[in-house]
């Protein structure tokens, strides 16, 4: 089979359509939830600076805004971890059976 065949075979099929669907729906959770808290920070930062600029509790040198921007970005990579499993596990394996022709 030639492989431009093969490839549009693939692309016509239903699994790879379900494939895509999954793939895009997860992408786009992913990214609302990198891209939400981190527009809602800098809008905070520049429109309610001393929101973020309160002290931690009474005394402290730290102020909140600190451990909200270690918060996002630990965030960050949790949410791209959750990517990384599910695009080696559950994507991966759905490519190599839509490849072997045996996807439902």
């Amino acid at each position: 089979m030639d492989q431009t065949t093969a490839h549009h075979n693939v692309r016509l099929s239903p699994a790879f359509a379900r494939l895509v669907a999954r793939r895009r729906r997860l992408v786009v959770l992913l990214t609302l939830g990198t891209l939400l808290p981190y527009y809602a920070f800098v809008l905070v930062a520049g429109l309610a600076p001393k929101v973020l600029a309160m002290k931690l509790y009474p005394g402290s040198v730290m102020t909140i805004g600190w451990p909200l921007g270690v918060a996002l970005i630990v965030g960050t990579w949790i949410l791209t971890g959750i990517y990384i499993r599910r695009a080696n596990g559950e994507f991966d394996e759905l490519t190599s059976r839509i490849l072997a022709g045996d996807a439902q």
